[in-house]
This record gives structure tokens, sequence and C-alpha cells, in this order.
């Protein structure tokens, strides 16, 4: 009996706990959380400039086009878009700021044939090439006065890092040395972190991170694994961000939550594509050393998967959201794929929404060109 016990506690530590706390509202997006710009868009993205403006991006559906039925990014878009703001509520577009038919290297432009009749996991019919970028992130590295983007391309294409010519944050960019010729990262879902110590690090889908050299022009090994606490078995995790509070690094990812036979929600049991799913949720764990060992993971931010974090000029702290329609829970928000602010809070050293926040910031709030549907 003791020796069952014994092995029950250590499985308790290798693994984390797969249990998502579905229908909890104090770590789900608050209701009162809505779009605040009416642009199509995932993956979205905003970052506190050192100029005091607020940067958004994220993936878009191009410009112009007509769709079928709703406007998606599973094919084909135009490139990278950017908003600005000063406070968080009226944003400005600072229009194309990456384009493929103007800025791309020629691996980034040539895309992946598409066979007829294929659909995206969302029912969306594509059209004839895989060629869309995703997931862009904006980055000021403070040590080296620099504007970065990292990105990734659909159909398999990989992840590359963009650097700013001009010293702005519109651009124009173009491609770091490491990546004119081909992907710097093989994967989706690339993110960028400088720390404290000036080292800047890329950190990638499936649980990698590598370090960049002092130019920033390409990395100084091949990405390696964290070390982590993983769930038993590993289900499919996207949307990493790496962060840091109270001198700990925080590792932020999403995974999908699953309604199991008995009525609970779990997450594991999604493989990348399963139809079964039912909310994006943002996990978070933590460590000392930024290569791991990470805790357990713990669950976060419910319905706000793929997102980031940043400070605002008062030092509190935020999230990105982007209603994704997918699941369960996207099939009841009124509308999807656009950016939304979250505020939220560090409690007893753990994140979390702050609901409080929220239904300040939103009070009386209207954005521009508002959606109604």
């Amino acid at each position: 009996m003791f020796s069952f016990a014994c092995a029950q506690v250590k499985e308790n530590q290798m693994y984390s706990s797969p249990q998502a706390p579905v229908g909890n509202k104090r770590l789900t997006v608050p209701s009162s959380v809505k779009p605040v710009l009416n642009e199509w868009m995932r993956d979205a993205f905003v970052m506190h400039g050192p100029d005091g403006n607020y940067y958004l991006t994220g993936t878009t559906a191009a410009h112009g086009r007509r769709f079928r039925d709703e406007p998606h990014c599973w094919d084909y878009n135009d490139g990278i878009y950017m908003w600005t703001s000063k406070d968080l509520k009226n944003w400005s577009p600072l229009g194309l700021v990456w384009s493929f038919d103007k800025d791309a290297a020629e691996w980034q432009k040539k895309g992946k044939p598409i066979k007829p009749g294929a659909k995206s996991v969302n029912g969306d019919l594509l059209d004839s090439v895989y060629r869309a970028l995703w997931a862009p992130e904006l980055h000021y590295i403070k040590s080296r006065k620099k504007w970065i983007i990292a990105a990734c391309m659909n159909g398999g294409m990989g992840s590359f890092i963009l650097e700013s010519t001009s010293g702005k944050p519109e651009g124009p960019y173009v491609n770091i040395p490491a990546n004119k010729n081909g992907a710097i990262f093989p994967d989706i879902d690339l993110s960028v972190f400088e720390d404290e110590d000036k080292s800047v690090y890329l950190v990638g889908h499936n649980h990698l991170i590598t370090k960049m050299n002092d130019d920033l022009s390409d990395i100084v090994e091949p990405f390696k694994e964290f070390k982590e606490t993983p769930y038993n078995p590993e289900p499919y995790i996207e949307g990493v961000w790496l962060d840091k509070h109270n001198g700990k690094y925080q590792l932020l990812q999403t995974v999908w939550s699953v309604k199991q036979p008995n009525g609970t929600y779990s997450y594991i049991g999604n493989k990348g594509n399963s139809k079964d799913v039912h909310s994006y949720d943002v996990v978070v764990s933590e460590a000392d050393n930024i290569y791991g060992p990470y805790g357990p993971r713990y669950p976060a931010i419910l319905e706000g998967g793929h997102n980031n974090l940043f400070k605002d000029s008062k030092g509190e702290w935020w999230s990105t959201t982007f209603f994704n329609p997918r699941g369960a829970m996207g099939r009841r928000f009124p509308v999807t794929c656009r950016v939304g602010l979250v505020p939220v809070k560090w409690v007893d050293g753990k994140l979390m929404p702050d609901s409080e926040r929220a239904s300040q910031f939103y009070k009386n709030f209207k954005a521009k060109d508002e959606i109604i549907k």
C-alpha cells in the first residue's frame, strides 16, 4: 500500500493534471470583453512600444478578396497589417507593413499547391495555393534598439524573422540573413523573448527554444526542447508565449479542452483535428531557468488561447484574445475572429483574468465600426 502511494505521488510530480475547469467563471475570459477593432483577425498580438504607443498585428484575411462565405486565412493572404493606439481603445491603421508581392523572399512567395476541393478545419473551401502568413509578432529588442517581427507560414513552410530597416515599427521589413533562403524554424508559432541579461531567444511550436546571436542575424545553436511537466499523454499544443514575472519564467501555451464521456473536461484527447473540442484555453507553467524544468501546468485563461501578454503605461497586465470560432464555445460567441483585450492579474503567483478591470475598461466602450451580428 505504501509503495503504491509513493508511486502515485511520483507520477503526479512527473505529469501535469489534465483537468480542465470548464465553467469556472473566475478563470474564463470575462463576458464584458468584446472586439476593440472591426477587422477579421486570428492570433491577435499587442505590444507596448518604447514610444508609449501600442501596436497591434495578427493573422488577417487578404484585403480586397471576395470570399465564398466568411473571411479566412487557411489558404492565402497578403502579408502583415499593423495598427497603433494610444489608449487601447482607438486604433489607427499603419497599413500593410510587409507583403508577399513586394517584400517576400522567393521561397516565401512560391507557396504550395492545394488539391481541388480541399477544406480547412473549419470547413472553408480552399483556393489553389497555401501561401498565408500566420501569427505575426512585433517585438522591440530594447538592448539592440531594433524592431523585429516573428511570423510563420501555412503549408508546412516554417517560420522566419524580419527586421525593420527604418528603425520604426511600421518598417519596411526584410528577412534576416538566416531565413533569406529558407525558414529559420521548420514549424509554426515562432515567438521572441528578450531576457534581462540582454539575451534574445526564439521559442517555437512543439516546446522548442534557442538563442539568437548578438546582431540577431541568426541562431547560435539548434532548437532544443524545454524541460516540462507534460500531460500524459501529451495533446496537440500551440500558441507559445514566454514571459517573466517576479523573477521566474512563465511559459504560456494553448490547449483545447475536450469533453469526456462522464461530462468532465480534459486537456487530453485532442490530436490537432478533433471535432469534439470545447474551449481554447491558456495554460501556464513556471521555472527558475529559461530552459526548465517547468513545473506543473495550470489553467489560466479559459477561451483566451493563442495570446500574448503585455503591460500598459500603468504597469498593469493584459492578454490578447480573438474569439476562436471553433469548438463548442466558439459557436456561442456572437462575433468571432476579432481582437479582444483581456485585463489579467497575478493572484498568489498565478495568472488569471481580472474581471473588475475588464468591466471598467469596456463600460460604455464602443469600437469604431462596431460589429452587430
